[in-house]
C-alpha cells in the first residue's frame, strides 16, 4: 500500500474530473431541453464535444512535451473551468457548441496527463490494484456526481458554479501532492489503416460502440425528460445504465477468455440490440420499466468496447498493444462524433423512443458484420488469446497503463504454454 500512497492525489484529482465531466454531459442535455433547445441542437453539442476530444487526444502529447505535466494540466483545467461558467453566463446554442468543443479538447488532455502520471508512477506489482482503484473511482464519481443535479437543480447558477469549483479543485492535489516530473509519453503512433488490417471486426466494433454509447450519454437525459421523468429519475436512469455495464463487464470478459471471443461479442451485441428494441417499443413511459431495461442495456452495451479491443489485440503482434489500442480509441472517437447528431436527427422526426431504435439498428448492422467475419476468418486459438482487460475510453495513454499489467499477467501463462509445447515436442 505504501507504494500506491504517492498516487492517491492523482486518483483524487481523477475522481473530481471524472465526476465533473459526467455531471456536465447530463446537465447540458437537461438544461438545454429546459431552455428550448431541440434534440438536434443538443446532439450537435455532443458531436462538438467528441470532435474536441479527438483533437485533444492527438495534440496533448506535444503540449506535455513543451510545458510538462503540471503546466499542461493547469492550463487545461483553467480553460475547462472558465468554459463551464460561460455556459450559464451566455445561454446560446452556438456558444454552448463552441464551449463543448473546447471542453472536449480539455478533458482529453486532462485525462491523458493524469493517466500518463499514473503510468509512470505505478510499480509493476501494483498495476492491477491501481487499475482496480481507478475503475472504482471512475464508476463511483461519475454515478455519484449525477445526483448533484436533483439536489441543486438544473435551472439555476449553482450547479454550474459547483462544476467549475470541482474542475478547479482538481488542481490542488495535482499541484501539491506530487513533486515528481515524469517524462512525457512518447507520441502515439496513429496507423489506422494498419490496425484496420489487423482486425477489421475490432475496428468496426469500436466505431459502432462510439456511435451508440455517445448517443446514449448525450441524448438519454433528453429521452428521459421527454417521456415525463423527474430530474431525480433522469439521473437514476443514466446511472443505472452505467452501473449495469460495470457489474457485467468482468464476467463477460472472463467468458471471452475461454470461448471464441467473437461468439461472446456476437452474443453481447445481440442482447444489447434486444434491450434497445425493448426500450424503444415496450418500456413506454413507466420509470421502473425503463430502469430495469436500461440496466440490461448497460450490462451488454458498455462492455462492447473492451470486448472489441480484446479481439483486436488477439490478432495483434507482441509489441502492438499500445499501437492497436490508440487506434481503437480514435475509431471510437470517430464513431462518437457521428452518433449524437445522427441519433438526434432521428429523435427530432420520430420522437424520444426512436433514440433506442436508432441504436438497435447500429447493433443489428454490427451483428451482421460479426457473422460475416466469423465466416471468412478462423478464430484465434485459446492458447494464443490474451487476457481480457477492461479499458476506459478516457485517453490513449490508458492502454500503456494496462499493458504492463497484461504483460505481467500473461507471462506465466506464456511460459507454461512454452513448457507444454516443448514437452510435446520431446515426446514426438
Amino acid at each position: 500500500m505504501s507504494s500506491i500512497r504517492p498516487l492517491i492525489p492523482l486518483l483524487i484529482a481523477a475522481g473530481i474530473l471524472l465526476g465533473g465531466n459526467g455531471l456536465q454531459g447530463t446537465l447540458i442535455a437537461l438544461r438545454g431541453a429546459q431552455e428550448g433547445f431541440s434534440a438536434s441542437i443538443i446532439g450537435f453539442m455532443g458531436t462538438a464535444y467528441f470532435a474536441g476530444f479527438l483533437l485533444g487526444c492527438i495534440a496533448i502529447s506535444r503540449i506535455m512535451k513543451s510545458v510538462g505535466h503540471v503546466r499542461a494540466f493547469s492550463a487545461l483545467a483553467a480553460m475547462a473551468s472558465s468554459g463551464t461558467l460561460l455556459l450559464i453566463l451566455v445561454i446560446d446554442p452556438v456558444m454552448w457548441s463552441v464551449i463543448r468543443f473546447v471542453t472536449g479538447f480539455c478533458f482529453a488532455g486532462l485525462f491523458t496527463v493524469m493517466e500518463s502520471w499514473l503510468n509512470s508512477g505505478a510499480q509493476n506489482h501494483d498495476r492491477a490494484r491501481v487499475l482496480a482503484i481507478y475503475r472504482i473511482v471512475d464508476i463511483g464519481s461519475v454515478t455519484g456526481a449525477q445526483f448533484m443535479i436533483p439536489v441543486f437543480g438544473a435551472d439555476g447558477f449553482a450547479i454550474f458554479a459547483i462544476m467549475s469549483i470541482m474542475i478547479t479543485l482538481s488542481l490542488v492535489p495535482i499541484s501539491l501532492g506530487d513533486r515528481s516530473n515524469p517524462k512525457p509519453p512518447e507520441d502515439v503512433k496513429l496507423d489506422l489503416a494498419r490496425v484496420w488490417r489487423i482486425s477489421p471486426l475490432g475496428s468496426i466494433g469500436c466505431i459502432a460502440v462510439g456511435v451508440t454509447n455517445s448517443a446514449f450519454r448525450t441524448l438519454s437525459p433528453v429521452y428521459a425528460e421527454e417521456i415525463g421523468m423527474s430530474v431525480t429519475d433522469v439521473v437514476t436512469f443514466i446511472s443505472v445504465g452505467i452501473i449495469g455495464g460495470a457489474l457485467i463487464q468482468y464476467p463477460l470478459g472472463h467468458l471471452s477468455d475461454r470461448w471464441d471471443r467473437r461468439k461472446v461479442l456476437l452474443m453481447t451485441t445481440t442482447l444489447a440490440m434486444l434491450s434497445t428494441l425493448a426500450l424503444a417499443f415496450l418500456a413506454g413511459n413507466a420509470p421502473l420499466a425503463n430502469f430495469a431495461l436500461v440496466f440490461v442495456f448497460g450490462s451488454f452495451a458498455m462492455p462492447l468496447f473492451s470486448l472489441s479491443a480484446a479481439h483486436a489485440n488477439d490478432r495483434a503482434g507482441k509489441d502492438e498493444f499500445v499501437l492497436v489500442n490508440a487506434a481503437l480509441m480514435l475509431f471510437y472517437s470517430i464513431g462518437a462524433i457521428v452518433g449524437p447528431f445522427a441519433a438526434s436527427a432521428v429523435m427530432e422526426h420520430m420522437g424520444p423512443h426512436s433514440l433506442f431504435a436508432f441504436m438497435g439498428c447500429v447493433y443489428a448492422i454490427f451483428v451482421v458484420i460479426t457473422l460475416y467475419r466469423m465466416g471468412v476468418r478462423e478464430g484465434v486459438p485459446e492458447s494464443e488469446r490474451g487476457r481480457f482487460i477492461a479499458l476506459l475510453r478516457t485517453s490513449t495513454v490508458f492502454a500503456r497503463l494496462a499493458r504492463r499489467k497484461a504483460d505481467e499477467t500473461a507471462e506465466p501463462a506464456l511460459a507454461s504454454q512454452r513448457l507444454t509445447n516443448a514437452s510435446q515436442t520431446e515426446r514426438k
